[in-house]
């Protein structure tokens, strides 16, 4: 059995296509183009399939996708809670969930996601590796055996940090924050430990193997991402960026489907740049990015600093958004910090495709505006994107469905005399 890109490069349109085109501006036909072209990916793992597994598709061609970490860690959360946040996720819209556990019964946690999970699921192999061994003891068939089992339960997409090499570590020297990537960094105390290249560069090839057999996009990690302004789009972060243009190449001549990652923390200034390069280095394939947060002054606003960088990413040509939480850089999310990440990435992709002009995305907010303009609150919050936030905020006051609300009053409320303005006289 094929994999999508390899069915898309011999013209075929499949059942997975045609899913995913029922919810994008384009068609099945043009989807399948630019999955052959490396430009689109479904994450779709044929065992994930198998469950409740909804197909969606990732690229600049359509509309712009929000990923929402999870994931138990040694000090924090458990299975029931991650599947709590995954039913968070879900409701309030990520297109996507990466399972980032690196605590407690990881395969079980992992399972019950998959069979919960009606969106595709990321992981990284790396974090179940190091828990049942110290980093520097991984082998080479530690790394193949994890994916392969990980494949094997329905995993849909993997972040493989393959492109950090060796030669390329010098390089942080000028850094202020160093390497932020878990993975990044545990890869680098391997390689330095051994004086060896970094093991997942050099099984790449098996690891192509493997995701060909089940169908498992590569999310190519940035383990070189800037994890603060001043690091940004350093000599590091592009040094590893042309490898993982090589890999994506690699990939892709095994039927791979690859997505890349991109930078974590860039000046506003820098992010056109940022997504115009990846582009040309990886020959258009779909670029998914963390934020970027735009400043690094507040912790605890991070969904809000990451947003206006995401917003900014999608529309100079990032198609997957990974969110922030406000908990980023302090904890690991709760329940409620999960929500608000969603939301927060919710209007930055939208933004993004409303600003894009793709096709049908301006609907949604000109019939919200109709609703708006006609005082007609039962419309108006029911089509808004949060709808429980709307609704509990209008309803504080125990107003009726009037036609005002309490910002101006009845006698004051612009809109209710706008409203009356454009009635016919008689």
């Amino acid at each position: 059995m094929s994999t999508q890109l390899q069915a898309a490069r011999k013209g075929e349109i499949t059942d997975v296509i045609r899913y995913a085109a029922k919810r994008e501006p384009i068609g099945a036909e043009a989807i399948a183009r630019e999955l052959a072209a490396g430009r689109l990916v479904i994450p779709a793992n044929k065992n994930h399939l198998a469950g409740k597994l909804k197909p969606c598709a990732i690229g600049r061609a359509v509309t712009t996708k929000i990923n929402a970490n999870i994931g138990a860690s040694p000090l924090d959360s458990d299975d029931i809670t991650e599947l709590h946040k995954l039913e968070v996720a879900l409701k309030h819209g990520a297109d996507a969930v990466m399972d980032l556990s690196t605590g407690g019964d990881v395969d079980r946690c992992r399972c019950n996601l998959i069979e919960h999970s009606t969106v595709p699921l990321g992981t990284v192999p790396l974090y179940e590796m190091i828990i049942h061994k110290p980093v520097e003891e991984l082998t080479y068939d530690d790394i193949l055996t994890t994916c392969c089992k990980q494949a094997k339960q329905g995993v849909d997409f993997f972040t493989i940090h393959a492109g950090v090499l060796r030669e390329h570590l010098p390089l942080l020297d000028s850094r202020i924050a160093g390497i932020v990537s878990r993975g990044g960094s545990l890869l680098a105390h391997w390689m330095k430990h051994h004086n060896k290249q970094n093991p997942f560069y050099d099984v790449f090839d098996d690891l192509c193997d493997i995701m060909v057999e089940y169908d498992v996009c590569f999310s190519l990690g940035d383990g070189l991402r800037p994890g603060c302004l001043a690091d940004a789009t350093d000599e590091a972060q592009i040094a590893e960026l042309r490898t993982l243009g090589e890999l994506t190449r690699r990939a892709w001549d095994r039927g791979c489907q690859v997505m890349v990652e991109g930078p974590g923390h860039v000046p506003f200034n820098q992010i056109a740049y940022n997504m115009k390069i990846q582009k040309e280095i990886c020959a258009g394939a779909p670029f998914y990015v963390l934020g970027p947060l735009v400043t690094d002054v507040a912790p605890g606003y991070d969904h809000i600093t990451s947003a206006i960088g995401a917003t900014a990413a999608a529309y100079y040509g990032a198609s997957f958004l990974c969110y922030v939480t406000p908990r980023e850089h302090l904890g690991l999310p709760t329940l409620d910090d999960v929500r608000q990440g969603v939301i927060a990435y919710r209007i930055a992709a939208h933004a993004a495709d409303v600003a894009l002009g793709l096709p049908g995305a301006r609907d949604w907010d000109d019939d919200v505006s109709r609703a708006r303009a006609d005082l007609d609150w039962q419309k108006h919050l029911c089509l808004s994107l949060d709808p429980e936030t709307a609704r509990r905020m209008h309803d504080e006051k125990k107003l009726a469905d009037t036609d005002h609300c309490t910002m101006c009053g009845k006698d004051w409320c612009s809109v209710r005399l706008s409203k009356r303005l454009r009635q016919p006289t008689a």
